[in-house]
């Protein structure tokens, strides 16, 4: 069950950008994420406290996490949109996070079809989604599930260093 994330969920979320972190510093995937910097239960309690948290839960357990707004980061513009729609009608995934054990079993998917219908429920037809270049399993989901990438813009991004940032869209 996709739902907006209660304050008593910031430490499940913050448990899962932890345990993605330790795969990256593993070796065991490539998201480019940085312990400490970002994202953080900082990142996690500042989404909570601009209500736009979200996190999927399984019997009791917090298996995913993203944050849904019409925030749009100042990279974007830099990037040569398809639809250059009014900010109004645009929504935007952040920080997609899916707990490492359920990986592979179609929660990535599930997110992504619940902001869809989230971003129709607010009268937004344009969907925006940023990733890491090295994010390569992102990266080919959100190929599948039909988005088209439209700049990638090297830059600090979150307080991490070095990051080419590959911005796609997709209009619903």
């Amino acid at each position: 069950m996709i739902r907006k994330a209660r304050e008593e969920d910031l430490l499940s979320v913050a448990n899962i950008y932890e345990e993605v972190i330790a795969r990256e510093e593993k070796g065991e995937t490539r998201i480019g994420w940085v312990r400490d910097i970002y994202p953080t239960m900082e990142t996690a309690r500042e989404a909570f406290e601009k209500d736009d948290l979200f996190v999927d839960e399984e019997e009791g357990t917090v298996v995913a996490t993203a944050r849904i707004n019409q925030e749009q980061v100042p990279e974007y513009v830099r990037v040569d949109w398809e639809y250059p729609a009014k900010d109004e009608d645009v929504m935007v995934l952040h920080t997609l996070a899916v707990s490492p054990s359920r990986a592979g079993q179609g929660i990535g998917t599930r997110f992504e079809q619940f902001y869809e219908q989230y971003a129709l429920e607010h009268g937004c037809h344009y969907l925006r989604i940023d990733t890491n270049r090295k994010n390569t399993a992102a990266r080919g989901l959100y190929k599948k599930l039909g988005y088209q990438e439209r700049g990638i813009i090297p830059c600090t991004f979150n307080g991490i260093r070095d990051v080419f940032l590959v911005c796609l869209e997709k209009r619903i």
